[in-house]
């Protein structure tokens, strides 16, 4: 068995992966959509919204097929996403590469895979649509082209989705996705016994900005700190408005002493950052509620609160400080 090679940009492929916070959430309609017409299609009994992370493929979507994911070392579709063009395989069980792969030995017996990379904007290849037969068979060139047609709808899907879960203004995440995105923290946390770090970030006397010089100048503000702090974070973290000139940061697989480091460099930022919005100079200051979640001691709404209590004594400390909670 030939196992996929890691591509040439893995590292960003991942962590473009994990912006678009997909990965085990719930099934959509939209995408179950695509994979039945898929199916009729193709003529197939199954058929896949494939996404492939670190170590597994995991199915966004899937018909005709009961395993959410499989491991990534014997997946097809690892395979196709070392390409731009469909990974076409008609018989499985002849093709050296794939012959001993327990997909094609036992179930679901794989014989013909056809694997449409969903590729996304800046190129990186998140997983596939993909079409699995369990006997040997070509398909046609109209075909090809019509799963061809549907991978890219695949992919303006996870672009609306993305963008229904970030805030108009500043384009962070909104309280929507945090929900989504705490929940996959966790069982990530739990799963690999690691932790993370959450914050809370509001603007020091926002309101005297509004009032002094507008809101078309306050909404300047928020989106230029937003930019601000999303530049300072890692790929990996997430960033996300939960109303008003708050904000919540949440950095994966990171302690607290850690995290500590970053939202001080992000406060001393914005603190030294003047904001020119409508011909006006703005300087302005942050407070931050710093907390750390480890696998099995509570749920996310009490990390919340211990966030938000951390960034009450933060305010009453005088503003523009972190502290811990």
């Amino acid at each position: 068995m030939l196992k996929p090679k890691i591509p040439s940009d893995e590292p960003s492929r991942i962590r473009t992966l994990h912006r678009y916070n997909v990965l085990d959430t719930a099934q959509e309609e939209i995408f179950d959509r695509i994979t039945r017409i898929a199916s009729v299609v193709a003529g197939v009994p199954i058929s896949l919204v494939s996404l492939i992370d670190e170590e597994r493929q995991w199915f966004k979507s899937r018909v005709g097929l009961d395993a959410s994911e499989t491991p990534r070392d014997i997946s097809f579709c690892g395979h196709a996403i070392l390409g731009d063009e469909p990974f076409i395989v008609p018989d499985a069980a002849k093709d050296h590469r794939f012959s001993d792969n327990p997909l094609v030995t036992d179930g679901p017996a794989i014989r013909l895979y056809a694997g449409m990379p969903l590729t996304v904007a800046g190129g990186a290849r998140l997983g596939t649509l993909c079409v699995i037969d369990t006997v040997p068979r070509q398909l046609s060139e109209t075909q090809v082209t019509a799963l061809r047609d549907l991978a890219a709808i695949t992919v303006h899907q996870l672009e609306l989705r993305r963008v229904a879960m970030s805030d108009f203004l500043t384009g962070a995440f909104n309280r929507q996705m945090l929900g989504q995105i705490s929940k996959m923290e966790i069982s990530r946390a739990q799963r690999h016994q690691e932790y993370f770090s959450f914050a809370v970030l509001d603007l020091d006397h926002f309101k005297q900005v509004n009032d002094n010089f507008g809101h078309a100048v306050g909404d300047a503000v928020l989106v230029q700190i937003s930019g601000l702090c999303k530049g300072m974070l890692r790929h990996e973290d997430s960033f996300f408005r939960l109303g008003g000139e708050e904000f919540g940061i949440l950095l994966a697989n990171t302690g607290l002493q850690a995290a500590l480091r970053t939202m001080e460099r992000i406060l001393r930022k914005i603190e030294g950052t003047r904001i020119e919005a409508d011909g006006l100079a703005v300087s302005i200051t942050a407070s931050i509620g710093l907390t750390e979640y480890w696998p099995g001691e509570e749920s996310f709404d009490d990390i919340m609160r211990r966030a938000d209590a951390a960034l009450y004594e933060a305010k009453g400390a005088g503003r523009n400080v972190v502290i811990v909670g």
